[in-house]
């Protein structure tokens, strides 16, 4: 199967995009608390990922110490931006709250010049405060009749969403080099993530072990769908296509959410919160344009042109 989605990188891409498009509805859906929803999309997705990794290790060997501890901090990193996400869907709904997400493009380029000392580019500078204006215009702070219980909170938890992703893709990066390799390191983070999440919820008292059977029957789809499916296939297919096109593909998910979250949700932004959206897009595309433009796909799981929001 891994072949033929290498064989078919546009396809596959679009599939993962399509999946990953669908969480914030499935979690709506759900109506379980946002750490309840982040430890069972981990939990459900373990199985499936066991196994895969099990096979990667048969076939290429164990990895190394390093690796797997670098994929562990990637979970715990994962554990807040679910967390946090959650938060946002709650608050801003399921649209919103992935765009704001995927401000993690813009901001992989900073924190890595700061912490890893690699270059920035003029664009992903330039994305920066374009897409704080998109921020800005989502949050409501702008025009009346925002979409969202409480919009700005809802910005809150999308920007603390995007910097702990930035931080689970910088960490995974570092530790993943081996683009056979795409169940392992994705299995070490989630099972950190899950109990990271289940950490959370004690913490801030919103953790449910024993959700009904419907709200399981969603999240098993949201485990199967999103955190398996959905990231093995982006993983696996995104860095083996061109950068131009895997820029625009890097922004399907967000515009897909937004569009069935009102379609399916009903949620309605207004007007200046859809271009809000299309402000923070356009920073996206600069700023994965940038680095594309510079560091063209490596092989390398958890880079940022392997991988979309939540």
């Amino acid at each position: 199967m891994k072949r033929r989605l290498v064989e078919t990188p546009v396809l596959a891409a679009l599939v993962g995009a399509f999946c990953i498009a669908f969480s914030g509805i499935i979690f709506r859906v759900a109506h379980v608390s946002p750490a309840t929803g982040a430890f069972f999309r981990c939990l459900w997705a373990l199985p499936p990922l066991w196994w895969l990794a099990r096979r990667e290790d048969r076939r290429y060997g164990p990895r190394s110490r390093r690796a797997r501890l670098l994929a562990a901090g990637a979970g715990a990193f994962f554990a807040v931006d679910l967390v946090a996400w959650h938060h946002a869907v709650e608050e801003v709904g399921a649209g919103l709250s992935t765009v704001l997400g995927n401000l993690q493009v813009v901001l992989v380029g900073p924190i890595a010049w700061l912490l890893l000392g690699e270059r920035l580019r003029g664009r992903t500078i330039a994305a920066i405060p374009i897409s704080l204006g998109g921020v800005v215009l989502i949050s409501g702070a702008v025009g009346s009749g925002a979409y969202g219980r409480n919009p700005g909170l809802g910005v809150l938890y999308g920007v603390v969403t995007a910097f702990a992703y930035t931080g689970f893709l910088l960490t995974l990066r570092r530790g993943s080099a081996d683009l056979r390799r795409v169940a392992g390191p994705l299995y070490d983070a989630t099972v950190v993530s899950a109990v990271g999440s289940a950490l959370l919820g004690v913490a801030f008292g919103e953790l449910d072990l024993t959700p009904s059977l419907r709200a399981q029957g969603w999240l098993v789809l949201l485990a199967l769908t999103s955190q398996a499916l959905g990231w093995l296939v982006i993983a696996v297919s995104l860095p083996r296509l061109p950068a131009a096109l895997a820029s625009v593909l890097l922004t399907i998910q967000p515009v897909l959410s937004v569009l069935f979250a009102g379609a399916i949700l009903g949620e309605a932004p207004s007007a200046f919160q859809l271009a809000g959206v299309a402000v923070v897009l356009a920073g996206v595309l600069i700023a994965s344009s940038a680095r594309r433009a510079r560091s063209p796909a490596r092989g390398r799981i958890g880079t940022e042109s392997a991988q979309s929001a939540s």
